[in-house]
């Protein structure tokens, strides 16, 4: 699952390897990794070069973050499919828990596995307006799942 996981999100997030600033304005780098005051590079400037080693390590942190959010989020995340997994786990990645957290009626239906349902909730929010491509594709992939 974690190998398909960091291949959707490096499709989704692109890869780089140089700070850049985000649609905020925030120091970013590698898979989408937001640059925390206590790391090293959030005192250098915008463009300077990031190692793959440092890029692979934020990213392996990131993703292990992204799904201890889900297991805490959706209460019957052990028991989901592994494209469910992943289909959420790529929202939790790009939304943040916080986030993720107000899509309510989404989660309530992943917890019936009622993933119809879900999908539907996907489609009505502003993340569906914000990142379309990407919502189009996870909203399909949640509705071709199956009740089990």
């Amino acid at each position: 699952m974690i190998e398909t996981l960091r291949k959707d999100l490096q499709h989704d997030e692109g890869v780089c390897h140089n700070i850049y600033l985000d649609h905020l304005g925030l120091k970013t780098g590698g898979c989408g990794h937001l640059i925390r005051p206590d790391e090293p590079e959030y005192l250098q400037p915008v463009g300077t070069p990031v190692s793959t080693e440092r890029v692979d390590e934020w990213f392996s942190v990131d993703i292990k973050n992204c799904l201890e959010d889900c297991a805490n989020i959706f209460i019957n995340w052990e028991e989901l499919p592994e494209e469910a997994k992943i289909i959420l786990a790529n929202m939790a990645f790009n939304l943040g828990a916080t986030r993720l957290r107000k899509f309510r009626r989404m989660i309530e239906a992943i917890h019936r596995e009622d993933f119809a349902a879900a999908a539907a909730e996907m489609l009505d929010s502003r993340w569906y307006e914000q990142v379309p491509a990407r919502a189009k594709r996870l909203i399909k992939r949640m509705r071709n799942l199956r009740e089990h």
